[in-house]
């Protein structure tokens, strides 16, 4: 991974794996670091580039439009003070607790099922392959079950005996926990659990010190930051996402 002017950017693995093409990420790019980013691309034979800028940063996103970039999403962030109010007390009848050993693919299907066709960076994108773009987040969430540890955890929401919702959370550091990626399964959504697993993750964070916890997604996504805004949560930062090709595809 390098580093210019807090510009990261790095080639993903993952994404070469999953989509088969030479794939590179790139965060907090700006108008002085995109021609970098451009030279390590065409260096490391780089087909497609995600790239992400503050929303704020104006110069930078046209910089990237001029250079043949595309916007693909726009990514609100969100923070909670834990330290400041109480967090509100559960009164939903779901349980919510740590995952157990032997409850990874109960996880990674909600997930496949929750986000199927969720409209992220992915999905934008009618060049990538749809069943593709479905199993970034089913991935993911079995990513989460296998690196639990003392700073990650994933809790699972249980219903009449079945599981029917995830949150995976981590800490960024000694103040802040993030709450990564959750998921309803559809046949359960409406009931409350999401605010449920947004409650436990905060009570996470706090057992860890956490002063503060931030999550994120798409601008579009109104009813998770709806819940969010009525559990406390304050809007932070917001990123635009954008895809290069180097290769017609």
């Amino acid at each position: 991974m390098v580093d210019v002017h807090a510009t990261e950017f790095w080639l993903s693995d993952i994404d070469e794996e999953r989509f088969g093409i030479r794939t590179a990420r790139a965060t907090s790019v700006t108008a002085e670091t995109l021609a970098t980013v451009l030279d390590f691309c065409l260096s490391k034979d780089v087909q497609f580039l995600i790239a992400r800028c503050a929303a704020a940063d104006l110069p930078a996103a046209q910089a990237m439009e001029r250079n043949g970039f595309e916007l693909m999403d726009t990514l609100v962030y969100y923070v909670r003070n834990l330290a400041r109010t109480p967090i509100p007390t559960d009164v939903n009848n779901v349980v919510v607790r740590p995952m157990r050993d032997g409850e990874e693919e109960a996880v990674r299907a909600i997930a496949e099922a929750s986000f199927r066709g969720y409209f992220g960076h992915y999905h934008a994108d009618p060049r990538l392959d749809r069943s593709k773009c479905d199993e970034t987040y089913s991935s993911w969430a079995s990513h989460s079950c296998s690196a639990r540890g003392p700073t990650s955890e994933v809790l699972v929401a249980e219903l009449d005996g079945s599981l029917v919702g995830f949150a995976t959370l981590r800490l960024n550091n000694q103040e802040e926990g993030e709450g990564v990626l959750n998921g309803v399964a559809p046949s359960s959504q409406g009931r409350g659990i999401y605010r449920s697993l947004i409650l436990k993750g905060m009570e996470w964070c706090r057992s860890k010190r956490a002063s503060r916890m931030t999550v994120s997604t798409q601008l579009t996504n109104l009813a998770v930051q709806k819940v969010w805004t009525r559990l406390g949560f304050e809007l932070k930062s917001g990123y635009y996402t954008f895809h290069k090709w180097f290769c017609q595809q």
